[in-house]
């Protein structure tokens, strides 16, 4: 299906409307066509009119020229205010629609996509695309109709002044069209390139924006800068590709429509010389060039701005195209209230397709309460295990059990809401501290939100900001520190207080006092609960009922810490590598 007859979808609910604006849009472009008329009337019928005296013009022109005052100036306003009300109201609460649709799109794309895409580049069409297809609403659906219908009225008026002088006013349309189809069809090709290319902008300065700190701490404001002038100027080589091929495009059709005048004026001026037409009648024919091929004009301006909105749309739509790749299957079912179990069933897992597995073979069990820690070298697939659990990715082969249920087999939102996260980075979003700890459970009391902020040690760092709980904390939290940014992210899942618990590296990037006071708020986190932890310092997991040593995405170890500290193996060596590092 084209990106129109897609984008017509939402269009639908609107027709109505449409159709108002197109019937008020039409008085809108009628009444100046009055003028010509106008024009023919006082010249003929009154100034060259032998007999009226010249008391009698006056009266006639006055007279004409009143009611055209009244149709101006109270008639035409209101007409043209509910014109411009209605198209805009129109084409905003379409694209309105669809960025609902997208936003709703892009919260249910799962984690692979989000790997693979730019941030700037899903921003870049949610909002610029999106804005550039209210084109199509307000031109295609809209004024070409209506300039449509200026030309056909003013044409018919025009047939019954002089049907011949018509025709040569007519003879540079079909000219106009074959160069409009020509130029125009590759316009939109290069369009698309031109769009892309500035998304490419825009993701560039997204990642750099938010890496400042990166590019100030390694002086590479020179560096950056070169990197950002090889991407505009990509932008820039783009722009003036679709420049060079638009005014190609103009310089053809506007010396098309130059033209057109000059044949009028030519054959009426025969035809006045001749007696075969009054100079009214030519005087409004040149007046109705400029209605006829001023709406002609609009039409090539809207031939460009038209192409951006289409290939804004072939891009909107291929943001829509984007598979989910975690979805209910038919007859999922929501996850009951859980004890905690978890069973990894000899699972394998791959980030792409055709990769190489991360995961091999895993096998291992969670008892509902048990703490199990999952250790390791970097990269060797402690994260992913976890990130299987919520179905952030999905498992290649296998299966994991959450109380017997395959979490394939339950709805995906119901897994969620059973499931407590707490990262090593968590993100902060640009609110107050309250609205960020609400997150864990949306609809909670004040009360609530401070029992979370006392359990998560968070409660008298946050009575010290400057307005207490409704502290605004910048974007991504940029006005916390580190451990204060980690315990609203503890107090959201104090809130949220989930059955299953997952920390991942919580506290490794940490210092020692902050650390201290969050391993205290995870172990009473932690309490009657499943707890599955991602640990870096080794020192911090020794409690845990079973430690899982992970290498090159498969078990090569289990057991509590003295049973692994007995074994000597890969733990052991860990464990006192860590150890030597410390002391």
């Amino acid at each position: 299906m084209s990106s129109t007859k897609r984008y017509m979808k939402f269009v639908k609910p609107y027709y109505k409307e449409i159709a108002l604006t197109l019937l008020i849009g039409v008085l809108k472009f009628a009444i100046p066509l009055f003028i010509p008329i106008l024009i023919k009337i006082v010249i003929d019928d009154i100034l060259l009119e032998p007999s009226l005296t010249d008391t009698e013009k006056m009266t006639q022109l006055l007279y004409w020229l009143g009611g055209t005052v009244v149709l101006f100036f109270i008639i035409r306003p209101p007409i043209e205010y509910y014109r411009q009300y209605y198209a805009q109201y129109v084409s905003n609460k379409i694209l309105y629609d669809i960025r609902q649709f997208l936003f709703s799109h892009l919260q249910r794309l799962g984690m692979n996509y989000y790997s693979n895409t730019r941030a700037g580049e899903v921003i870049s069409r949610v909002i610029n695309d999106v804005e550039q297809t209210k084109n199509f609403v307000m031109i295609a659906l809209m004024n070409i109709w209506l300039d449509i219908a200026t030309i056909l009225i003013a044409v018919g008026i025009m047939l019954t002044m002089d049907i011949p002088l018509t025709l040569v006013t007519l003879l540079a349309f079909p000219f106009y069209a074959i160069s409009v189809k020509y130029f125009f069809g590759r316009l939109r090709d290069l369009t698309r390139k031109r769009s892309q290319a500035l998304a490419n902008v825009q993701s560039y300065l997204h990642e750099r924006v938010s890496g400042i700190s990166i590019i100030k701490s390694f002086a590479l404001e020179d560096h950056e800068q070169r990197l950002f002038d090889r991407t505009n100027g990509q932008f820039m080589d783009r722009a003036i590709d679709h420049t060079k091929w638009n005014a190609k495009a103009f310089a053809v059709v506007n010396t098309i429509t130059d033209v057109a005048p000059l044949l009028v004026i030519g054959f009426a001026g025969y035809q006045v010389i001749h007696g075969q037409l009054s100079v009214g009648t030519m005087a409004a024919f040149i007046a109705y060039i400029e209605r006829l091929y001023s709406p002609l004009r609009r039409l090539v301006n809207s031939s460009t701005t038209l192409t951006q909105a289409y290939a804004s749309m072939d891009r909107v739509f291929e943001l829509m195209d984007e598979d989910y790749d975690i979805t209910d299957k038919k007859g999922a079912f929501p996850l009951p209230p859980v004890a905690g179990r978890i069973e990894f069933n000899n699972v394998c897992f791959r980030y792409e397709e055709e990769g190489d597995n991360v995961l091999r073979n895993v096998n291992l069990e969670v008892k509902p309460g048990q703490t199990v820690a999952f250790v390791g070298m970097s990269g060797g697939g402690k994260s992913t295990i976890i990130s299987l659990i919520p179905r952030f990715y999905e498992v290649t082969d296998g299966e994991i059990l959450i109380d017997g249920n395959d979490v394939r087999n339950v709805q995906v939102r119901s897994l969620r809401d059973q499931t407590g996260i707490v990262q090593q980075d968590n993100i902060l979003f640009s609110d107050s501290v309250k609205q960020n700890i609400l997150m864990g459970r949306p609809d909670a009391t004040d009360e609530e939100v401070i029992e979370a902020a006392k359990a998560a040690n968070a409660h008298d760092f946050i009575m010290s900001l400057p307005e207490g709980y409704d502290t605004a904390v910048g974007e991504r939290g940029v006005k916390l520190s580190g451990g204060q940014k980690q315990r609203v992210a503890i107090a959201r899942v104090f809130l949220k207080n989930p059955p299953i618990l997952i920390l991942d590296e919580a506290t490794s990037a940490l210092d020692l006092e902050s650390e201290a006071l969050i391993q205290d708020s995870l172990e009473r986190l932690a309490h009657d609960r499943t707890t599955l932890i991602v640990a870096h310092r080794l020192s911090t997991i020794t409690h845990a009922d079973q430690i899982i040593v992970i290498d090159h995405g498969e078990v090569k170890e289990s057991g509590t810490h003295s049973e692994l500290m007995e074994q000597k193996g890969i733990y052991y060596n860990l464990f006192h590598v860590q150890q030597l590092n410390m002391s």
